[in-house]
């Protein structure tokens, strides 16, 4: 195991250096240009997405407590009761099995904050995106 987990990728990169090497002549390869750094609005479009996809994994998760085909056994799996929901919403998530709420209470202002996180960086990234476009076309 020692062979392969270390010797190996140790020989393999030896080998390719020196085939580099030996097509370039004896210089080490030429490290790549870097590439132009991020805007700002291209930044907040990447959080806006990151944002949209932690609020859907929330969302789902919060919807694994409702109840779909039969709706006592989400009380009886979630709550240990084998009645109907008293109450049951997927936005805001809520199942309430015999006067007490079964969804985690933080579910509810996690997805809150997720929504207005997305918002807001998809607004801003439009907004700095026209504002680059104005800039570069005067």
């Amino acid at each position: 195991m020692v062979i392969l987990a270390l010797a190996l990728p140790t020989w393999a990169g030896i080998t390719y250096v020196g085939l580099v090497r030996a097509r370039r002549g004896d210089e080490l390869p030429r490290p790549r240009l870097s590439r132009p750094p991020r805007t700002p609005a291209k930044k907040a479009a990447w959080i806006a997405a990151l944002a949209y996809l932690a609020g859907g994994a929330l969302h789902l998760y919060g919807l694994s407590y409702m109840p779909f085909l039969f709706p006592e056994d989400a009380c009886w799996f979630k709550a240990g009761t084998k009645t109907y929901p008293d109450h049951s919403s997927a936005l805001p998530v809520s199942l309430v099995c015999r006067g007490t709420e079964i969804v985690p209470w933080w579910v509810n202002p996690g997805l809150l904050v997720l929504g207005g996180t997305a918002v807001a960086a998809t607004v801003t990234s439009a907004v700095l995106t026209i504002r680059r476009r104005r800039r570069t076309s005067r």
